[in-house]
């Protein structure tokens, strides 16, 4: 009985009906924000959403059940933890406290689909994978901002206090600067008032270091943790198949390859793009 459950599960028409169900309950919980619609077909919507709260009840037990005598051992991957996290939020009781609760895990729901589909739990785990060194970046972001948003004062308080009159307005004016939001107003509106080197200098400096180069190392910190991942990955897929099946196929050795590849291809990419951001400072340098 639990093997016959164990290749249920496995089998892919199962995954693709779960991703299926997964969809459905995202359109269905967009649909019950349209008061119009909850008025027409409301018993209908919450018909499906409780073929889907079943469904994935019965996912889970299926998923527990084919562990046989060890049903906790589906807890040691995180994302069937995050799954069944989801379920349990979804029985809570409709009304009282939980009732604004149950109506967020209905959106929820559709971050299932991150724990049903390899490529996003690889972006998702290179994310987090990434945190503790995009915090180092962050907190030099969060130095420069800082360092120029005094400075900013300082030089435009008097003239802008509109975009720099105050440490928190000075902040968001540079936001607005990284994100390269219209950021020429504020740097025309500065010019008619302060002499143009100094303009110049500040404006031109905090883009430089703030969009070119430290916004950058953001994005080569997340390739690096996806090139690291995609290793990860080829790594534990081919020793869950030797746990299995006790050997090694050539297919096996194929896929395993194929995901070294595609990580190399990642992180050469990375490489290349970290080496065009600074072709012009080795061409224009000493």
């Amino acid at each position: 009985m639990t093997q016959r459950v164990k290749q249920l599960v496995a089998m892919k028409s199962f995954h693709y009906f779960i991703v299926a169900v997964i969809v459905l309950a995202g359109v269905v919980a967009g649909l019950e924000t349209s008061p119009a619609m909850m008025e027409r077909h409301g018993t209908l919507l919450l018909a499906f959403d409780k073929l889907i709260l079943a469904t994935f009840i019965l996912e889970a037990a299926l998923k527990i059940g084919a562990h046989g005598r060890k049903p906790w051992r589906y807890f040691a991957d995180s994302w069937n933890v995050f799954d069944f996290l989801i379920v349990v939020l979804c029985v809570l009781p409709v009304g009282g406290p939980f009732a604004a609760v149950l109506r967020l895990t209905r959106a929820l729901r559709l971050l299932r689909l991150v724990s049903a589909l390899p490529k996003l739990q690889l972006l998702v785990g290179a994310l987090l994978k990434s945190l503790s060194a995009m915090g180092y970046v962050g907190l030099l972001l969060a130095l420069l901002f800082y360092i120029y948003a005094v400075a900013g004062i300082h030089l435009f308080g008097k003239t802008d206090p509109v975009h720099f009159g105050s440490l928190p307005t000075a902040m968001l004016s540079l936001f607005r600067l990284v994100t390269l939001d219209n950021w020429a107003d504020i740097f025309n509106l500065q010019v008619a008032h302060v002499a143009g080197i100094k303009v110049a200098i500040y404006f031109v400096t905090f883009i430089v270091f703030g969009t070119m180069i430290i916004m950058n190392l953001f994005i080569g910190i997340i390739m690096s943790s996806m090139s690291e991942m995609h290793e990860e990955m080829a790594v534990r897929d081919r020793a869950k198949h030797i746990k299995e099946t006790g050997s090694i196929t050539l297919d096996d050795e194929l896929r395993a390859l194929e995901r070294q590849t595609e990580a190399l291809h990642v992180q050469l990419r990375s490489l290349r793009h970290r080496a065009h951001e600074r072709q012009p400072l080795l061409k224009y340098g000493p």
